[in-house]
């Protein structure tokens, strides 16, 4: 009996039927698929829309916070935001440039914050703090390196006239900075100060 179910013939029009039910439920199936592949992508490319940061307001321009603190425009049209703390660069016996660290601005300059004002006039210390690219009231720089963030720091140097030698302190991962000038301008430096800092290259 085995046997005569396993030779009984299929006619062609039952072949063909069975056929087509396959290919519809394949392709229903792979047009599902293709349905939720296209609904993840746009639910992604929602979520990216939704995370994507707006573009910075820069300080200055129309659109952007108001400048409170002096700056100085640099040769490739950006501004950096400084603070001067201690004795008149004039005056001044040592002239320091403090570079604050990742979540830090020009006011955070810890060691004209915390040395007594009689100490800083006893021993005529000028500090210079500045705002880093895309902190505070300085432009963003998209193209910033150790290099070029060095380069701004000599170039401010320059502009404020403090000098052909100065000396630099990086807090935190403002070292990194400091290692860049260590680098690239060490022509300028009269020393440099790593105060707990995060990088060490």
């Amino acid at each position: 009996m085995a046997a005569g179910v396993a030779n009984r013939k299929i006619s062609a029009s039952s072949a063909r039927a069975h056929t087509r039910k396959s290919n519809q439920s394949s392709s229903f199936s792979g047009f599902y698929k293709k349905l939720v592949l296209v609904t993840l992508v746009g639910l992604l490319a929602l979520a990216y829309q939704a995370i994507c940061p707006p573009p910075p307001k820069i300080c200055g321009t129309p659109d952007g916070p108001s400048v409170t603190s002096p700056r100085i425009k640099l040769r490739d049209g950006r501004h950096l935001a400084y603070k001067e703390h201690g004795v008149p660069k004039d005056r001044a016996s040592y002239k320091f440039v403090y570079v604050h660290g990742f979540d830090s601005c020009r006011h955070h300059a810890a060691v004209a914050n915390l040395l007594p004002p009689e100490t800083i006039e006893r021993l005529g210390i000028y500090i210079m703090s500045f705002d880093r690219p895309g902190y505070g009231e300085s432009d963003p720089d998209p193209n910033r390196t150790v290099k070029s963030i060095a380069l701004d720091i000599e170039e401010v140097e320059d502009k404020l006239g403090l000098g052909q030698k100065f000396y630099v302190i990086g807090f935190s991962m403002g070292g990194q900075v400091v290692w860049g000038c260590l680098k690239y301008i060490p022509h300028r430096l009269a020393g440099a100060t790593l105060i707990a800092p995060v990088v060490n290259y």
